[in-house]
């Protein structure tokens, strides 16, 4: 079968987040885009990422709190959890959210859309069953996918992945997660919370990559839930009989459930693109780019998680941003030029933006000062019966916001508080400024930030300076 040949100004491989940005951006500046997706349109975040998570963690803390009710002195009883009704709110919102990522939207922008698997056959050219499109520049977003590591047993065993899990029919009997991540701790919570026992098996240490107070604030909960937490151990075997699943662990200890997920992180998605042909190098991580995601073939760009920045839905958004700013507005900007929030959207959340407390030291020194409050010395929290958590500012030379972390409910939401500050450059005293509402739980940044400032403001000096005035006054 012949192709049809097409010359384009702009060719896309993946159509998630950072390939649907990039295609809208160029095709409503006039450029002519051809968008290649074999797969579900919106990528992994719509269909078996962020959507699906969170609807049925959203199902989860509702049964939660019916369970904590009669702290506040409503009684009711054990509550009854439908699963296949649960299934059907998690289909409504991928259904309703879809349309922001169709065929037909797309199409409507005057992007060409290819629902094939795309290969390089030259240098600036990619092609499909169908279609081969010689391009200007080729833009490679086809994300990552589930790493399955080689424990003995396990490729043979029938496993779950976040794209798989989502076929359950009903709720797993013993869920055993395998990764102690933001997949991991978000559906072990989830299935949990739902109604099934749950084991999380994680070799290192759960959510590591957020400050440690934080992280153990959420496993804390977690094993308040019940969920059966194994750290520090690996697993060596696993093992499928008619009884389900064993797990054997590093330590020598077992683990038997009815169903494994496997969440032990991501992988690059590169097979069958013929990268090679194009003079694309990649590694462990990805394709190989720079701050601009240009690679090491000049026509091609990197963007979203096969860029190895980073593997966030909102960062694979920019991603298409930065490119679009770059080719067609003749703006010089770099991936790294704003600071991307990450969030776990556990009971509680924990979020961050910028560096760690231990990062921010390792860089700067005696120069980085911690500002900090308490969700237990904030009004809202307090009303509310949950003081769970706090914040934490990260400064560095006078008192630029280096990061922040947050911890406790809604901490997912109040990071962008001081998201904005970061993306100006700003310093601790543009938290301070604003008038905060009372009583909210978005006060305790102002809290934190005032912290800062309280040797100077209430120390010997202003005492002095406010005696003297106060004898004119």
């Amino acid at each position: 079968m012949s192709r049809e040949r097409i010359k384009a100004d702009l060719a896309i491989i993946g159509a998630g987040a950072a390939g649907l940005v990039t295609a809208s951006g160029a095709a409503q500046l006039g450029r002519k885009v051809v968008l290649f997706e074999a797969g579900e349109m919106g990528g992994d975040c719509l269909n078996y990422g962020c959507v699906p998570s969170k609807a049925i963690l959203t199902a989860a803390h509702k049964v939660h709190a019916i369970r904590e009710a009669s702290k506040h002195g409503i009684h009711v009883g054990e509550p009854s959890v439908d699963f296949a009704r649960v299934r059907e709110t998690i289909q409504q919102a991928i259904t309703t959210i879809e349309p922001n990522d169709s065929q037909e939207r797309f199409e409507g922008f005057g992007v060409r859309v290819v629902r094939e698997y795309a290969r390089f056959v030259s240098e600036d050219t990619v092609a499909s069953d169908s279609v081969e499109v010689k391009a200007k520049r080729i833009v490679v977003a086809t994300g990552t996918r589930a790493f399955i590591p080689p424990v003995e047993g396990l490729a043979g065993a029938p496993y779950l992945t976040n794209e798989t899990i989502w076929s359950l029919e009903a709720l797993p009997g013993h869920l055993i997660v395998m990764g102690g991540g933001p997949i991991g701790m978000e559906l072990g919570q989830a299935f949990r919370r739902l109604g099934s026992k749950v084991t999380i098996i994680e070799a290192g240490e759960p959510l590591s990559r957020f400050e440690s107070e934080h992280a153990a604030l959420v496993t804390d909960q977690l094993m308040a839930d019940g969920v059966i937490l194994h750290t520090g151990k690996s697993a060596a075997r696993v093992q499928t009989d008619d009884a389900g699943i064993t797990v054997a662990l590093s330590d020598g200890d077992v683990v038997s459930g009815s169903h494994l997920l496997v969440a032990t992180g991501r992988k690059p998605v590169l097979d069958g693109l013929d990268l090679d042909v194009a003079g694309v190098e990649t590694d462990a991580r990805g394709i190989v780019c720079d701050d601009r995601l240009r690679t090491s073939n000049k026509r091609v760009l990197a963007a979203g998680d096969i860029a190895g920045k980073g593997g966030l839905t909102h960062l694979a958004g920019w991603h298409g941003s930065v490119i679009v700013r770059n080719l067609y507005y003749g703006l010089s900007t770099g991936q790294s030029s704003q600071p991307i929030p990450a969030a776990v959207y556990t009971d509680p959340p924990i979020a961050q933006i910028g560096l760690t407390e231990a990062q921010a030291r390792d860089a700067h020194g005696d120069k980085v000062k911690v500002a900090s409050w308490g969700f237990d010395d904030n009004d809202r929290a307090i009303a509310e019966g949950d003081v769970r958590g706090g914040v934490k500012l990260v400064l560095g030379k006078g008192g630029k916001v280096l990061g922040a972390h947050a911890a406790g409910a809604r901490a997912d939401d109040l990071i962008q508080i001081v998201s904005s500050v970061m993306a100006k450059g700003g310093t601790v005293r543009d938290l301070t400024s604003p008038v905060a509402p009372y009583p909210t739980r978005g006060e305790i940044f102002k809290r934190a930030a005032g912290s800062y400032y309280e040797p100077v403001v209430f120390g010997s000096m202003a005492k002095l300076l406010a005696r003297i005035l106060s004898a004119f006054h």
